[in-house]
């Protein structure tokens, strides 16, 4: 028989046995009717009140409903067990006791109010109904399904059949028939459920199997989760839900079903109160045996369907899915070629860009307009919807504003016509570059369109897997939703073909699949069948990419992206491409001069605009067509187009013709409220269409507010329309409180400034995650024509603006003055006219201006040596350092030996040579070389105009680069030195280089060697993916790893085993020249399979030794430490929260510079004042010491340091490894030594020195960021450009020890005074370095924290970005690389300590904690894991 005709006979069985049991229990008296005639059994009744209670949706939806919704179905079964709890314990036996059959009868005697009787007849009859329109919709739903009848039907058919036996029965008939009822139900439930443990886990309990383990000895649970991450979903048993959540939703449960009077009657069928009392005791264990029962079915079910289900083809499906097919349980969408396939429809790109001139002769040319792009892309949409697609697809874009008008013609569709398809997005990667053929890179593609929520993300064509692959493992970073891949078949070749294989291709997406970076593949040019299979066939078992949940901060595109980290400055705004607020571009607009126009806005960009504001309202123009062609021919230099565009307009007609011609993200100047909501709120739906921010002037239907109130009341109003009615990101939202001039003579103007301050400090509260503006030259208007005035007003201004809150400003960027170098008397005067001090500030500031000059002066010395012959001055030249004449010596040396090379290869390099032997002899220093190479280089600068390449032969070629996400570089620099003097050609990335540049930079150059350096712990995961990546792509160079951070041991452990072709590390500058020469001469095979071998053991004696002395955490945290708690009375700080210190006087630092890390820095062993007495060092070392001391006494008269201070302190406890911050939404995290200590030794953790929580003392943690300053790294480049690579190298090293000096002045005025737990120390600089004093500052990534991320907690503590400005890199590197930043500790038995390794144990609690991927984590800190 068929499954229907076995439907038929088993629900015919059931429902004849009902009706039967109906028919010979009916009522035959009223009693009987109503209460059952009172004399139903205790046991009876509880079976019957538990069929009531669950009813036959328990039995069929309850295990649906965990098993769908994993940990967080627990509030059905919390719920409803309570509710009848807090009935057959509450309700009932009160309603009993006073003979009320309902509640709102009980309610209306007890409170003798008809009122709350009227208001609880109402709140029951809406619960009543709703709970009888859910189990009548569950009865038409049962029985369509298995009738096979409309669920209309279903519902009749369930109402007829109750009808017949509730009113044939009654109470009485209805009881005996829930009885059976139960026993079907229970039966039918627990035998498959009992059978099912037995076979999954081997126990017959199903309550106890579910919590057990399978045949592999893996617990269920840890089974199911682990198919759940597998699949790309969250773990099965990690609810969604917060805690208040579920307690809502579970009281709403409870409240909801404690009062159904179907149960409550219940109570009224037995004889008397007591057996109302076991009835209940009986329906409580019926309903148990359900309830604990349904999260075993769940748990079972689920594994099962996933194992049976999961990348199984059609055909071996399993028979109970053939059968849940049939019953329209379920079905089936198969994408392998066995049932319904998803259409995609492809949206392509068109053969016209509307971003690039196919004209040369004339930028501003377009063969498309954006319009007609709309149009073409809304009627092929049209098409492809009417034709059935399941998904649209915008693919192979090649021009971004090309993408953004499909974009908003398929939003425009699906609007129109009320259809809700998903979106994909693909673009094309053109080569190498990185970028679109319209030139904006990956990066920056993503952070314009994804405002659009694709449902995934991704690349194709143009390039081969091979080439392609680093892009989607960058997209797959940065992208919140699916990331796909579709590469060609390789490039084509000479004939056009492609020569990726299947295999090949799909060997090289099964890695990127392995790695999580993707979750869509497929092929695009040159892929055939067999490529799709093969690569279908290496994927089919392999996860898909987990989809990240990234918090993005505020971004602004041109080219590239603009994005506001949290430790972002300020956004400068070139102001000059304003044809109101420049004459010079206004005329050469007028006069359709757009090229040279061009220059106005490159000069902005190079003078540090990082946003350009492009304005055309003028009236003798047509603002329209100037605003579309600047633009136009601003797309075509790709020196201004990197840059985001503001389009500033007052006519929304040019605002909307500048949004059509720009391919970024750009900014609208502006909206505003003066013609009512109704005309704000279009132009914003228009402005959000585009993916762009907006500008809201502070302007309402009343004019442009000027009091503070007004300025905060109109953005406020603004921003709540925005964000609540039209949908807008708030971090698009960019407010102009008005920037109005001061000091014009009119006293009402005088507050203007303040009243600006003030208002963004409210409107940065009033508004979270919005960002202020403002046009700054307005502040100075009335002194146009000074700009020495203007200039200071503006700057001076900023200042304060910027620690108020505002985030950007419309500004001449190359007219900014630093804060710090403006006149005193000047900068006294304009603070007071901004902060409205001074009735007479106007008067006296005119006075003044008049005679503000500057004047700056030169000198210059001779020497005896030039005596010499040419090449005994040049030689002395290079070993001396002296480069005043090395320029006509070069000149002189050239028309001497005719050839410029002779003289590079002749008396240069023979004075190199010398140079290099004093220095491999130990009778040169490291600074002394520094100062030869400038010498040198200069020289070379002078003749390479005369050099015939033709003539030149190669030297060896050296690729140097500091890794992505770190900026420290002085030791880099050095080795940079050295080795050029050595004959190296030097090709130096600089900092923060990505990995593909480097090995895409190697190639091209073809060079013979990489050096990667680093300083801190995350750069070393950067080193291995670089290790790992030249091993896939077959280099066959070597590689230097050297860096603070790197040691020898970590490389033979974790990076040499990753390449096969040479990896050393380099512990000093000193050792890179020999090591080099070494792999680069006739015996580097031999010299590298020494390393290798040296390297081999060095991991032979790791393996063996490592976790021998490793103990628990566990016993980790019970050996603590630990002091009487009792007995100690923490100091209270003189504040809580934070204190900026600014301008700190360098020279009161110098006394706390500890000059040994100078002379380290310089390669100089010994310590200070040591190395200066040292016979073999004294001498040079001296040298260098006084150059420092030059050079450091003229950073300190030109004040280039820029010395800051944040300090914090905030009231604390410890709670185990863990420091509870009482006022702040997070807490920090530490860990704990767990290196096996002999006796009396405790396991050290951070936490041990700040009071336990349960000791209820009140404790403090402190805070610090100092730094000397942004100019160091600017100075030091100068130097750099200027070939005097010995100065660039000296400020760096000046710089960190300033910062390091900062810090102790600092942690010494905190012990003194801030904090002040040692008032009376009297510590001599010598003590402060030997670590003498109470208290420690341990920074985060060091021994004693070594998680750099937890910088991310202090610089948000600190309130860093609105004070100092330090920014952390993606690595949690701080910029700039001369600051110091860490915790305070006051407890007297507080100590330095280290953390080397750690357990795996401990890594997974501490991820726990922290609530951050283990992966992420070993990234971090992988120095001291023990793996």
């Amino acid at each position: 028989m068929d499954l229907q005709t076995w439907t038929w006979i088993l629900v015919g069985i059931t429902f004849t046995l009902y009706i039967g049991i109906a028919i010979w229990s009916r009522a035959g008296s009223t009693k009987e009717f109503y209460v059952a005639g009172g004399g139903v059994s205790p046991l009876a009744n509880g079976l019957a009140t538990a069929a009531d209670w669950m009813s036959a949706a328990s039995f069929i939806s309850m295990a649906g409903i965990i098993s769908f919704n994993g940990y967080d179905g627990s509030v059905y079964l919390m719920g409803w067990t309570g509710g009848y709890v807090l009935l057959a314990l509450l309700l009932a036996p009160y309603l009993r006791k006073f003979g009320k059959f309902t509640v709102p009868d009980f309610i209306g005697d007890r409170y003798y109010s008809n009122v709350a009787r009227t208001v609880a007849v109402f709140c029951a009859l809406i619960v009543s109904f709703t709970y009888v329109a859910g189990q009548m919709r569950g009865v038409g739903l049962v029985f369509s399904r298995f009738l096979e009848v409309d669920i209309n039907t279903g519902v009749v058919i369930g109402m007829i059949i109750v009808l017949f036996y509730a009113v044939l029965g009654g109470m009485k008939g209805i009881t005996y028939t829930q009885v059976a009822q139960y026993c079907v139900l229970i039966f039918a439930f627990m035998v498959p459920a009992i059978f099912i443990s037995v076979q999954m886990t081997g126990n017959p309990i199903p309550q106890i199997g579910f919590g057990g383990q399978d045949a592999n000895g893996v617990y269920l649970l840890d089974k199911l989760d682990g198919l759940h991450r597998d699949l790309g979903f969250a773990e099965y048993t990690s609810g969604s839900k917060s805690k208040l959540d579920v307690f809502f939703i579970t009281a709403a449960l409870m409240v909801g079903t404690a009062g159904l009077p179907h149960v409550i009657v219940r109570f009224f069928t037995v004889k008397k109160v007591s057996d109302a009392r076991k009835s209940a005791g009986w329906a409580l264990l019926f309903i148990m045996i359900l309830y604990t029962t349904a999260p075993a079915i769940a748990v079972f079910s689920r594994t099962n369907m996933i194992e049976t289900v999961n990348n199984q083809e059609y055909k071996n499906m399993p028979d109970w899915f053939t059968t849940w097919e049939e019953t329209g349980l379920l079905s089936f969408n198969d994408k392998n070629n066995d049932g319904k396939k998803f259409v995609c429809g492809s949206v392509g790109p068109t053969n016209r860009t509307a971003s690039l001139s196919p004209k040369v002769e004339d930028l501003s040319f377009r063969n498309v307009t954006f319009d007609e792009l709309y149009n073409a892309y809304y009627e092929q949409v049209d098409g492809l919807v009417k034709g059935g697609v399941d998904v649209l697809m915008i693919e192979t874009i090649f021009d971004t504003l090309n993408c953004k008008a499909a974009i908003i013609a398929i939003n425009d569709y699906l609007n129109d016509n009320d259809v809700d398809i998903p979106l994909m997005i693909s673009v094309t990667i053109v080569d190498k570059s990185g970028r679109t053929l319209s030139g904006q890179t990956l990066e920056a593609f993503w952070h314009t369109i994804k405002y659009s929520k694709p449902l995934s993300i991704g690349i194709n064509c143009a390039l081969g897997i091979t080439d392609m692959k680093y892009y989607i493992a960058e997209l797959s970073k940065i992208a919140n939703t699916s990331v796909s891949a579709h590469p060609n078949a390789g490039l084509p070749n000479e004939l056009g073909e492609y020569d990726d294989s299947p295999d090949f291709m799909a060997k090289e997406i099964s890695e990127l699949v392995s790695k999580g970076y993707l979750n869509i593949v497929g092929g695009c040019c040159g892929t055939s069948p067999e490529h799709i299979k093969a690569i279908k066939n290496v994927i089919k078992d392999k996860s898909p990419r987990v989809i990240p949940n990234i918090n993005y901060q505020t971004s602004f595109t041109g080219l590239e992206p603009l994005i506001f980290r949290d430790n972002l400055n300020f956004v400068n705004i070139g102001e000059r491409t304003n044809v109101t607020g420049s004459s010079v571009f206004k005329k050469l607009i007028l006069s359709n001069n757009y090229e040279k126009a061009l220059n106005v806005a490159k000069e902005q960009i190079d003078n540090g605009a990082q946003i350009i504001d492009v304005n055309m309202d003028e009236g003798m123009l047509d603002s329209e067509q100037a605003m579309e062609k600047f633009l136009r021919f601003i797309s075509a230099d790709p020196n201004i187009s990197k840059v985001p565009i503001m389009i500033d307009s007052s006519k929304w007609s040019v605002l909307e013709e500048g949004l059509k011609n720009i391919q970024g993200k750009p900014i609208v100047n502006s909206i505003s409220l003066k013609e009512g909501e109704n005309e704000f709120i279009n132009h914003a739906k228009k402005v959000k269409q585009f993916g762009a921010a907006v500008i809201v002037m502070a302007f309402d239907e009343k004019g442009q507010a000027d009091t503070i109130d007004k300025k905060v009341r109109i953005c406020k109003r603004a921003y709540d329309v925005l964000v609540n009615q039209v949908d807008f990101d708030p971090r698009d939202i960019i407010f102009d409180p008005n920037i109005f001039a001061v000091a014009t003579g009119i006293e009402e103007h005088n507050p203007f400034a303040l009243n600006y301050i003030e208002a963004c400090k409210e409107i940065k509260i009033q508004c979270p995650e919005a960002h202020i503006s403002g046009g700054v030259s307005n502040l100075s208007f009335s002194f146009r024509g000074n700009n020495a005035v203007r200039e200071a007003m503006h700057s001076i201004f900023l200042y304060h603006a910027i620690n108020a809150g505002m985030d950007m400003g419309i500004v001449n960027a190359g007219q900014i003055v630093i804060y710090d170098k403006i006149d005193k008397e000047l900068s006294k005067l304009i603070t007071d006219i901004i902060f409205n001090k001074d009735s007479e500030g106007t008067e006296k500031l005119l006075e003044f201006s008049q005679s503000f000059k500057q004047d700056y002066k030169k000198k210059k010395t001779t020497q005896e040596w030039r005596s010499y012959n040419i090449e005994k001055r040049i030689e002395y030249a290079l070993v001396e350092g002296i480069d005043a004449y090395i320029d006509e010596d070069a000149e002189e040396a050239r028309l001497s030996l005719k050839n410029a090379i002779d003289v590079i290869e002749g008396p240069l390099m023979n004075g190199m040579n010398v140079v290099g032997d004093l220095f491999g002899k130990g009778k040169m220093f490291l600074p002394q070389v520094v100062k030869s190479a400038r010498v040198m280089k200069k020289a070379v600068n002078h003749l390479t105009p005369f050099i015939d390449k033709k003539t030149t032969r190669k030297s060896k070629k050296i690729l140097l680069a500091t890794v992505k996400g770190d900026v420290h570089d002085i030791g880099k620099n050095i080795v940079k030195v050295v080795l050029e003097c050595n004959g190296f050609e030097i090709i130096d990335l600089g900092v923060m280089v990505p990995g593909n540049i480097i090995l895409d930079t190697a190639k091209k150059e073809n060079v013979d060697m990489i050096g990667l350096s680093g300083l801190i712990t995350p750069s070393l995961d950067e080193m291995i993916d670089v290790a790992k990546e030249m091993q896939n792509q077959k280099f066959n160079v070597p590689i230097l790893i050297g860096g603070a951070t790197t040691s020898k041991k970590h490389t033979a452990i974790k990076i040499n085993p990753e390449y096969s072709n040479g990896v050393i590390h380099v512990h000093d500058a000193s050792k890179s020249v020999s090591v080099s020469q070494k792999l680069m001469g006739d015996g580097k095979s031999i010299f590298k399979d020494e390393i290798d071998q040296e390297y081999k053991l060095l991991r032979k004696n790791y393996n063996n030794n490592k976790s021998d002395n490793l103990i628990s955490l566990n016993q980790a945290r019970q050996n603590k430490f630990t002091c009487d708690w009792d007995r100690y009375i923490p100091t209270k700080p003189t504040f809580e929260g934070v204190k900026f210190f600014d301008n700190i006087p360098v020279e009161e630092l110098v006394d706390y510079i500890d000059w040994t890390p100078f002379f380290n820095a310089w390669g100089f062993k010994k310590s200070y004042p040591r190395v200066l007495e040292n016979k073999e060092t004294k001498n040079e070392a001296q040298k260098l010491f006084d150059d420092g001391k030059i050079l450091l006494n003229q950073a300190i008269k030109e004040k280039w340091f820029d010395a800051k201070a944040t300090i914090g302190f905030f009231p604390a406890n410890s709670s185990e490894d863990d420091i509870i911050l009482h006022n702040e939404k997070f807490n920090l995290y530490n860990l704990r030594q767990q290196t096996s200590k002999s006796r009396n030794k405790p396991n050290y953790c951070l936490s041990d020195f700040i009071a336990p929580i349960d000791s209820n003392k009140q404790d403090w943690i402190g805070g610090f960021a100092v730094t000397a300053g942004f100019n160091v790294e600017k100075i030091g480049q100068d130097f750099a450009d200027n070939n005097d690579d010995y100065k660039s190298i000296m400020i760096k090293v000046l710089g960190d020890r300033i910062a390091e000096a900062l810090a102790e002045k600092m942690h010494e005025k905190v012990r003194t005074e801030l904090w002040g737990y040692t008032k009376n120390e009297d510590l001599k600089n010598e003590d402060l370095i030997k670590e003498k004093y109470i208290g420690i500052r341990p920074a985060p990534g060091y021994p004693s924290c070594p998680d750099h991320s937890e910088k991310l907690a202090l610089f948000n503590l600190l309130d860093i970005k609105n004070n100092s400005k330090l920014q952390l890199t993606e690595s949690y590197a701080v910029y700039p690389a001369s600051s110091v930043s860490g915790w305070y500790f006051s407890h007297p038995e507080s100590k330095y300590f280290g953390i080397s390794r750690i357990t795996k144990e401990q890594l997974i609690d501490y991820s726990k904690r922290k609530k951050m991927e283990k992966e992420q984590l070993i990234k971090i800190f992988p120095q001291v894991i023990d793996l």
